[in-house]
């Protein structure tokens, strides 16, 4: 065991809101012990360290006889060391096998035996608003949560991220990283992805963002295989955009990425991509991306003090400025 390795945080729902073996169509205590905490370590000059830190913990859940971990990919990308811990407390090192930007998953490896039961996956597909479901994280029945879903909509990140339907849930999971959710039938369905408080009405809910796992199926193979899906990788600006009113505001810059090399601004406003209007953050996305593969020149028409600036981006594959994975 790593020294590195932290205790389980002391912590506890209040009974009520956890679920009990009673109340549930399913193996509680399996599913339960199907989830791992995980803790990678990255090195300090990596890409990601800046905005995602160095020392990263979360959950993943285990998808497969041979140990598999699925989690949420901001976790491990450019991890050098990955370790995790079963319920019972035994800890065996992970190798971090591949991140998909495009799904926002992650898989790590274990490196030794865990012995830890595997959850079946369902779908995303099948649930709807207002379905109940259940919230597990690392530590056993305390730490899962009996929730609901209260939408299931398109969700755009500034890292230049989208999902088609994204599932929301209350009440809020506290260590929401990589976190199992589950559908009435303890079948997985999502990886914890954020904390968020959305416009519902009239009302403000505070929640999580869950992946749907459906969107890992077509492309599990690929991971395990050669760490990447097939599919040719979408051009990435390194242009981190908000939706600020109905306005698309360059917040920032990745460093010495395809944004800042071609002089896009922190502050310019983002109007068209090849000479049409943008509406949103999924449109701007879902344009850029129709252009072609990384490596596709990105015709933007920015507003900068006033005045319109027309840049030609030569996008990249987000992936070559990342550390890869290695097996010591």
């Amino acid at each position: 065991m790593s020294a590195a390795v932290a205790e389980p945080t002391r912590w506890a729902f209040p009974p009520a809101l956890q679920p009990m073996q009673g109340e549930v169509g399913f193996d509680l205590k399996s599913a339960l012990d199907s989830v791992v905490a995980l803790r990678a370590e990255v090195p300090d000059d990596a890409f990601t360290a800046p905005i995602l830190g160095t020392d990263r913990t979360g959950n993943g859940v285990v998808i497969r006889d041979d140990g598999l971990v699925l989690t949420i990919g901001y976790l491990i990308t450019e991890a050098a060391t990955v370790w995790l811990t079963a319920n019972d407390g035994s800890v065996v090192q992970g190798h971090p096998l591949a991140f998909d930007f495009a799904t926002g998953f992650g898989l790590v490896l274990p490196l030794g035996r865990l012995g830890l039961p595997v959850v079946a996956r369902g779908t995303a597909a099948a649930v709807e608003a207002d379905d109940d479901v259940y919230v597990l994280g690392h530590g056993g029945r305390a730490h899962a949560l009996k929730a609901t879903i209260f939408a299931k909509r398109e969700f755009a990140g500034f890292w230049e991220y989208l999902l088609d339907a994204a599932l929301f849930t209350t009440p809020p999971h506290p260590e929401w990283s990589g976190a199992a959710l589950l559908d009435e039938d303890g079948r997985l369905i999502g990886i914890g992805s954020l904390l968020l408080q959305e416009r519902v009405g009239d009302d403000t809910v505070d929640g999580n963002m869950f992946v749907p796992v459906d969107t890992i199926e077509p492309i599990l193979e690929d991971l395990v295989r050669t760490g990447r899906s097939a599919q040719p990788p979408r051009p990435w600006l390194g242009m981190y955009t908000a939706d600020r009113e109905g306005r698309l505001v360059v917040n920032g810059l990745a460093a010495g990425g395809p944004a800042e090399r071609a002089g896009v601004h922190a502050g310019d406003l983002v109007i068209a991509v090849g000479g049409e209007r943008v509406a949103s953050l999924a449109d701007l996305f879902r344009r850029i991306w129709r252009l072609g593969p990384a490596g596709t020149e990105i015709p933007l028409t920015l507003a900068r003090d006033g005045a319109p600036v027309y840049v030609g981006v030569v996008s990249g594959d987000r992936n070559d400025f990342l550390r890869k994975p290695s097996l010591q």
